[in-house]
């Protein structure tokens, strides 16, 4: 027969890379904002091309204009002839012409048999600068100006334009620097992007490595040198460990405590069978019910010890002091069992152990007191505050330590276990409660001060 495979431990699925995530938003972001900045900077970068390409433009026609005259048959003529040669080749790209409603156009031998259109007249001075495709194919880039010469009364249109190749390839030169600038940029952003990554999720490397020590046995603790965002998970995950350590102590402990309680009635019962004594049937009874006592006392601290520290403990203090005087009051008709205090009150402990303890203390007020049981609950600085008061006749202060000891019982004439205060004082201990017993000033009695932590 073959032997079973050894049980694997079941990974939870995983949601996805942190660290890719964090790299892959930041890439977006780094994209977008340089394909919107890229964007601004070449329609700003082009714009000054073209105005630095019209100021030179400008520059030729303003030369035309000062070197202008009106001859005496009231046409323009030039004093000296343009600078550029390529006015004087035609089809060259760079062309001037002057021109007047109802006149004959005068161009540069650069326009050979062609003319610039006139379009409308302009009513101010101003330099006007627009694009004009009226060549076909050659593109170009036309500034003029409305002038009246001295001594003719016609407002002259002065026009120097040139091809828009120039231009058009200084812009293309300019968008591919800036492509490939940008785009260099942009993957060393993202590079410094998944190297901050990288350096910022060290720490979890790090917590993640010292998980992986103590699993190994090398360390008992994660380390507390880490940075001061992720230093609060590292305090829990170290506060988790310290608990779940405490519990198998207690889980331990218990397992000890209750083999040592049950090796003494097993003995008894061992012997009263092995010399078949007569009254074999009641020894049998009675140990049983101290071995069932001692497992329920040892239950009782086990539960409790698995549900100290959920953050879900929490019980309202009123309605639990209710239900357990209703239900004592039921067993004890002829005892007074009063309740006072503010009912908004609520404690750090399960529902289950708060009943338990509360059932206990008032249960044992009830049996052993004189017929009147006062319960009184207070808020006290961070913790609530449970009085259970009887005018029995108290316990004597030497007394008081020994009675929680496991089976002391200093009433032996009523029935009992002897277990109930030490139950009391181990579940309060294991909500870091504590549990003490005074002499009660308005009963005469007993005060047992059941004291535990708040919950807000």
């Amino acid at each position: 027969m073959s032997e079973p495979l050894p049980e694997q431990r079941v990974r939870p699925k995983a949601t996805g890379s942190l660290s890719r995530r964090m790299i892959l938003i930041a890439a977006a972001w780094i994209v977008v904002l340089l394909a919107g900045g890229g964007f601004a900077l070449d329609r700003v970068l082009a714009s000054a091309v073209t105005r630095n390409f019209d100021d030179q433009l400008e520059y030729v026609m303003t030369a035309l204009i000062v070197s202008a005259e009106i001859d005496s048959g009231g046409e323009v003529m030039f004093t000296r002839e343009a600078a550029d040669q390529r006015f004087l080749e035609p089809n060259s790209g760079l062309y001037w012409q002057v021109g007047a409603p109802g006149r004959e156009a005068f161009p540069s031998r650069s326009l050979w048999d062609r003319r610039l259109a006139y379009g409308t007249p302009h009513s101010d001075r101003a330099v006007h600068s627009y694009d004009s495709a009226q060549f076909g194919t050659e593109e170009l880039r036309i500034v003029e100006r409305d002038v009246k010469l001295p001594g003719s009364p016609v407002r002259w249109r002065f026009q120097v334009a040139q091809s828009r190749e120039g231009l058009n390839s200084q812009i293309t030169v300019l968008r591919r620097t800036l492509v490939r600038s940008f785009a260099l940029l942009a993957l060393g952003l993202i590079a410094m992007a998944a190297l901050q990554t990288f350096y910022g999720l060290w720490p979890l490397r790090k917590v993640r490595a010292e998980i992986a020590r103590m699993r190994a046995g090398h360390s008992a603790r994660v380390s507390d040198a880490m940075p001061l965002e992720v230093q609060p998970m590292v305090e829990e995950l170290n506060a988790l460990i310290e608990h779940n350590e405490r519990q198998a102590e207690e889980a331990r402990r218990h397992a000890g405590n209750l083999a040592h309680a049950l090796k003494t009635p097993l003995t008894v019962i061992m012997n009263a069978a092995t010399a078949q004594a007569d009254d074999l049937a009641d020894t049998v009874i009675r140990e049983a019910r101290t071995m069932r006592r001692q497992v329920d006392h040892h239950l009782a601290r086990a539960r409790a010890v698995g549900r100290r520290g959920s953050a879900h403990s929490r019980a309202e203090v009123w309605p639990s002091v209710e239900s357990v005087e209703r239900a004592v009051a039921r067993l004890y008709r002829h005892v007074r069992i009063d309740v006072a205090g503010p009912k908004d009150l609520s404690v750090h402990v399960e529902r289950q152990d708060l009943d338990e303890m509360l059932g206990n203390l008032i249960e044992n007020a009830a049996k052993y007191g004189g017929g009147s049981v006062f319960v009184t609950v207070v808020a006290e600085a961070g913790f609530v505050e449970l009085l259970v008061e009887d005018d029995g006749t108290g316990i004597p202060e030497e007394d008081r330590i020994r009675i929680f000891d496991r089976g002391v019982r200093l009433d032996t004439g009523k029935p009992g276990t002897g277990l109930g205060l030490a139950i009391v004082r181990d579940v309060a201990e294991i909500y870091e409660g504590t549990v003490s017993l005074e002499e009660s000033e308005d009963l005469g009695g007993l005060m047992v001060r059941l004291r535990l932590p708040a919950a807000g």
